[in-house]
């Protein structure tokens, strides 16, 4: 796969995360335009915001996790990173439990982050708990991402994408999984998923409790 092709999957992958928020403020702002009642325009009007909120939240994630925000060498706090994963989540049926340390880490293991969360988060079809837990150290990195939730699994060609193995050529769906492979790679790190009955684990790095 040429950067092109790289970057075309990516750029579908956004538009998939965009259309829905974007979609349901052309609705609202249609109901705007053509109907009088008052209730209907005030319901309208909220879902006007909370659509507009959610892909300006969608967009700063896309950001900072596929994109090259920042210089070399630059970090990103936690905290900010744990306010940019609830806001892509806002609105869903995922509830986040951010767990993780008050520290600054290298803007590529921040980036390794989040598209795990992102992943493990995609394994929610039904909705669920996310549980984000990570060091406490910032000179070594790790996290423990849990996805808990009915039905929650990983497809098998998403665990042969994270393994750098894909068996069918990639495209708008595995795009994010072949950058979260590329990033633990960059890193020299492994990234271990775990599964149970309704639940998986992501995990790379020094353990959370360390």
């Amino acid at each position: 796969m040429d950067d092109l092709e790289f970057a075309a999957l990516l750029v579908s992958r956004v538009c998939h995360d965009l259309v829905s928020p974007v979609g349901a403020v052309v609705n609202g702002l249609e109901v705007l335009e053509e109907e009088r009642d008052a209730a209907l325009r005030a319901d309208a009007l909220k879902l006007v915001s909370s659509s507009a909120d959610l892909a300006a939240a969608r967009l700063q994630f896309a950001r900072i996790a596929f994109g090259a925000a920042g210089s070399a060498g630059a970090e990103l706090d936690l905290t900010e990173v744990g306010r940019m994963v609830a806001g892509f989540l806002s609105g869903s049926k995922t509830r986040l439990v951010w767990n993780a340390a008050p520290v600054n880490w290298p803007k590529d293991w921040a980036k390794l982050l989040m598209n795990s969360a992102l992943i493990a988060a995609d394994a929610l079809t039904r909705g669920g708990n996310l549980s984000i837990a990570t060091s406490a150290n910032a000179a070594m990195p790790g996290f423990s991402i849990t996805a808990t939730g009915q039905s929650a699994r990983v497809h098998d060609e998403v665990l042969r994408v994270l393994r750098g193995e894909p068996s069918l050529p990639l495209d708008g769906r595995s795009i994010q999984p072949f950058l979260t492979y590329k990033l633990a790679k960059l890193l020299d790190t492994q990234l271990d998923l775990t599964g149970s009955e309704n639940s998986i684990t992501l995990a790379a790095g020094k353990s959370a409790d360390g």
